[in-house]
């Protein structure tokens, strides 16, 4: 039988699938805990083992392609002119390549800035800044005092192209650096791809920085992208299909993971409602937004933070916990797996808080204003209102025996009138975690990942 092998270095877990290319179907899965901290060999290893104690047959792997959130994922630093434009679209370019923005600058620079900076453990920096043909002086000056205080990581130079060659000599024998197309080259035109394209690349080069990675890299065909960059295009080829075979149309993916929460909308998000008008930059078709706060165990400090009592006490019966110490005891144990009912309803309370705080982040928003003509109305941001479909993702959702409920968390609420969260979508789970999988078969073979999508994907309760 002749497979493809595909991995996913996660935060939390590694997990590989291994799928059979005649029949497109999925031979076995298995997952095992990220070693990142000792040698990622180690989990990657057991999650093998795993997966091929419940294989029959002789297995031929044709191609192995994986993908890596491991050692916290790719982290950038998105530096821009102005806080809702070129610096916007830089933060956009490296969500959508997968990236965790830990930071966001705009304007000139400072000394004190450059010493956080210096000090992070940023990954890269996306730099931006200007239209083309546009504001010079505030790119060139923050290239300058990039080569000044000696950052020594690469950064990715997405701003006006008419400074190209000031950066290039201000780089040049100092700064790793890497040219692309500007990610805003006219006032509110988003041009993110390239940037994104770049990013990906320059990742692939630089994955083997974690343990054991480099030993990893030497069996395998090829680490493709960071894995929500994957689940992002998976979402896509599901919802938009390709030219052969037909998608389901405009989706949302919930990914709760250990770390962060990811939301990837699939869709226009113009208004659902007539008198609207829309303000600020334009919406990416394939948007993701990722929350570092709001995670299962890595951030379970800072979800509870997030959240209050007054959140927590809408999922869970908190008078049941001690709320400070069961937070505590998830942070401060990665691979703790609830067994006891309380555990878990605790669990899955505080992946309805993620759910929750993590849409109404990702979606929009409509004001009023009033005018001699009457009321109108002001959109910032995606309408979800009419979202078909949600689709959940990650082990809290995947192993809940009601995770309809999780992912309702996530729905529009006259609490909060102003959002434009979904509606009255149909819910669908990734219930064979191939999301990342499809994505890596996509850049291989559109039309199969489609295929497999629709047959794996399924809905809550049941099949499709």
């Amino acid at each position: 039988m002749d497979c493809y092998l595909f991995i996913d270095f996660g935060s939390t877990y590694t997990k590989v699938t291994l799928v059979d290319i005649e029949n497109e179907e999925i031979v076995g899965t298995g997952k095992s805990y990220t070693t990142v901290e000792t040698d990622v060999t180690i989990g990657y290893n057991n999650a093998l083992e795993k997966l091929f104690s419940k294989v029959k047959g002789e297995v031929n792997i044709i191609k192995k392609l994986a993908c890596s959130s491991a050692a916290g994922g790719l982290k950038i630093i998105a530096i821009g002119l102005v806080p809702e434009l070129t610096a916007e679209a830089a933060k956009r370019a490296a969500l959508g390549a997968g990236a965790r923005v830990i930071k966001t600058y705009s304007h000139n620079l400072n000394n004190s800035e450059l010493l956080e900076i210096k000090n992070s453990d940023a990954d890269m920096i996306l730099l931006a800044g200007g239209t083309d043909g546009g504001n010079a002086e505030c790119i060139i000056h923050n290239a300058g005092m990039i080569a000044k205080h000696n950052i020594q990581i690469p950064v990715v130079v997405a701003g006006n192209k008419s400074c190209n060659d000031d950066i290039k000599d201000t780089f040049e024998g100092k700064i790793e650096y890497y040219f692309t197309e500007n990610v805003m080259p006219n006032l509110n035109n988003i041009n993110v791809e390239p940037a994104r394209e770049t990013i990906r690349s320059i990742f692939m080069k630089q994955i083997v920085n974690a343990k054991g990675m480099e030993h990893v890299e030497e069996s395998i065909s090829e680490i493709l992208m960071p894995t929500p960059a994957s689940v992002l295009k998976a979402a896509e080829v599901l919802s938009k299909g390709t030219k052969d075979e037909f998608g389901i149309g405009d989706l949302a993916v919930i990914d709760i993971g250990g770390a962060t929460t990811d939301i990837h909308s699939i869709g226009e998000g113009a208004p659902s409602k007539p008198s609207v008008i829309l303000r600020g930059l334009e919406e990416p078709i394939a948007k993701r937004t990722v929350e570092g706060d709001l995670g299962m165990r890595y951030s379970a400090i800072s979800v509870f933070e997030a959240a209050g009592t007054r959140l927590l006490k809408k999922y869970l019966n908190i008078q049941d916990y001690d709320l400070e110490n069961e937070f505590k005891k998830r942070y401060e144990n990665t691979s703790f797996i609830p067994e006891m009912e309380k555990d878990i309803a605790f669990d899955e309370g505080i992946a309805k808080v993620c759910a929750d705080i993590s849409m109404k982040r990702h979606a929009g928003r409509v004001e009023a204003i009033f005018s001699p003509l009457g009321a109108m109305y002001s959109q910032v941001g995606k309408d979800l209102m009419e979202l078909p479909y949600i689709v959940g993702t990650g082990g809290v959702i995947v192993n809940s025996k009601n995770p309809q409920k999780i992912l309702e968390a996530s729905l529009f609420t006259m609490d909060d009138p102003d959002s434009l969260k979904p509606r009255h979508p149909k819910f669908l789970i990734d219930k064979d975690y191939i999301l990342s999988a499809m994505g890596l078969l996509a850049m291989t073979d559109a039309n199969m990942a489609v295929r497999m999508l629709k047959k794996y994907i399924v809905k809550c309760g049941g099949n499709n």
